[in-house]
């Protein structure tokens, strides 16, 4: 994902891909956010609404856990915060409803867009129609649980319905993380015997 993030920083909307890969946010998400989502004292990002790929149609999100609030780090947020003074340099009027994520024509994109750039940037010889389904998504989930992450936490932040729907989905990183669990279990009777 690093990789990734450095080689297209020069990308028009790398904001974008960069809060995408942070926060694991869904792409029509993405699309949605409007500039009275970002709460930038506290460090949050709300998360309200999504944008459909068909005519561009903004609805709230299905769930009520999809309704959330992710925190955000301080890098993602100085990254906004440029993207933010980069529009404005262009003349684009920003106000709370204004869409964050702006084309050249300072519209809004289409969900699809934010899915087109990251496979032209990963497979860029490869035909476009060759889509990536929610790489920043399951990226985000698999190196969070790999890290040790609590899944309630994991879950909450995907806006999963339930915390068993994330387990099941990113389980085939759990076992290695089992493995440590026995060790670790181990260790603190050994210690505790001696």
């Amino acid at each position: 994902m690093a990789t990734f993030l450095h080689s297209t920083r020069n990308k028009r909307l790398y904001p974008a891909l960069h809060l995408a890969a942070h926060t694991g946010i869904r792409r029509g998400e993405l699309a949605g956010l409007n500039w009275g989502d970002l709460d930038p004292s506290n460090a949050r990002l709300s998360i309200t609404r999504s944008r459909q790929a068909v005519r561009g149609v903004e609805a709230a999100v299905k769930t009520r856990t999809s309704r959330r609030c992710i925190d955000i780090d301080h890098t993602t947020l100085d990254t906004i915060g440029r993207w933010r003074r980069h529009v404005t340099k262009e003349g684009a009027h920003l106000t709370g409803p204004t869409p964050m994520f702006l084309n050249t024509n300072h519209r809004a994109p289409a969900p699809d867009s934010f899915s087109q750039l990251f496979t032209r940037s990963i497979f860029p010889n490869r035909p476009p129609v060759h889509q990536v389904s929610r790489p920043s998504t399951h990226t985000h989930a698999s190196l969070l649980v790999a890290a040790g992450v609590p899944i309630k936490v994991v879950s909450e932040r995907l806006g999963h319905a339930h915390p068993g729907f994330t387990m099941h989905t990113y389980q085939h990183i759990l076992p290695e993380m089992g493995a440590g669990a026995a060790r670790k279990f181990a260790q603190l009777i050994d210690t505790a015997g001696r």
